[in-house]
């Protein structure tokens, strides 16, 4: 028997949500192309200056560098302690898991100014704000949440006979969890990594609290040029990073099309 398919007017409320959702990054493009030292449309003539200015601009390129190293150390941290808790949580079992994990997941829940203000008292105490440390310490903490989650809900689907087999052959604990759970669960631990570094990528509302003038992260450079002077390069930024990240969900289109059809010729 055939599933029905959706009909006129759910597919128009798709497309309009797609349109919706997908025109306000569009519009950007033309803008990212001014002539002008403002935002505003081109009206008859296209230029490449704000471009030319985003790559010869120290600011913009130290804003990026920060917020790659920011992204980076922060993503390795929230992974490495994400995956040390799921382990834990998923060998012990102990009866306060519920407990723990909602400890863990507790930022998730605070609302953003609140764990700002939290984190400004407590690195300016601890002599680390405005400094890259203190900004990845921060990050870490506002990330680690998701990627606990996302660690755990692999590890949930995991056989636990397939540990058991492990021990039973005479594998130790740790050539466990290195040569048999970790890379069952790899594909969870990079989608927690990439996560954590997304989330980071964007943070600006911890970032703005904890930071003052010797760390510009590109969202604070971004959120500075909108608040004073509207700089057209933020419209050349954002084009450049929607192409960086069509780039990528294309190299991983191909990359599993790539991966299913290896799969479907091994087993045919």
């Amino acid at each position: 028997m055939r599933a029905e398919r959706p009909g006129g007017p759910s597919t128009l409320m798709v497309y309009m949500a797609m349109v919706f959702l997908i025109f306000p990054l569009l519009a950007i493009i033309p803008v990212s192309f001014t002539p002008k030292r403002f935002l505003s449309m081109p009206s008859d003539e296209l230029s490449l200056r704000h471009y030319e200015a985003l790559a010869t601009s120290p600011e913009w390129l130290g804003s990026i560098w920060q917020s790659l190293m920011v992204a980076t150390a922060s993503a390795v941290l929230a992974t490495v302690l994400a995956v040390l808790f799921a382990l834990g949580i998923w060998y012990r079992r102990p009866r306060l898991t519920p407990l723990l994990i909602g400890f863990v997941i507790l930022p998730m829940a605070v609302p953003p100014i609140i764990s700002a203000i939290v984190l400004y008292f407590f690195e300016t105490r601890m002599g680390l704000y405005d400094t890259l440390p203190g900004v990845i310490l921060a990050h870490t903490v506002i990330v680690v949440p998701y990627a606990v989650i996302t660690v755990l809900v692999v590890l949930s689907q995991l056989d636990r006979r397939i540990e058991r087999a492990a021990r039973n052959l005479g594998a130790s604990l740790w050539q466990t969890t290195v040569f048999v759970i970790l890379p069952n669960i790899k594909v969870g631990i990079a989608s927690a990594g990439f996560l954590a570094f997304v989330l980071s990528w964007e943070e600006i509302a911890i970032t703005l609290f904890v930071t003052s003038f010797d760390v510009v992260t590109l969202p604070r450079r971004i959120w500075s040029g909108l608040r004073d002077n509207i700089d057209p390069v933020i419209a050349s930024v954002s084009v450049v990073l929607i192409a960086l990240t069509v780039a990528a969900v294309l190299v991983r289109t191909v990359a599993v099309g790539m991966k299913a059809r290896r799969n479907k010729e091994a087993s045919a």
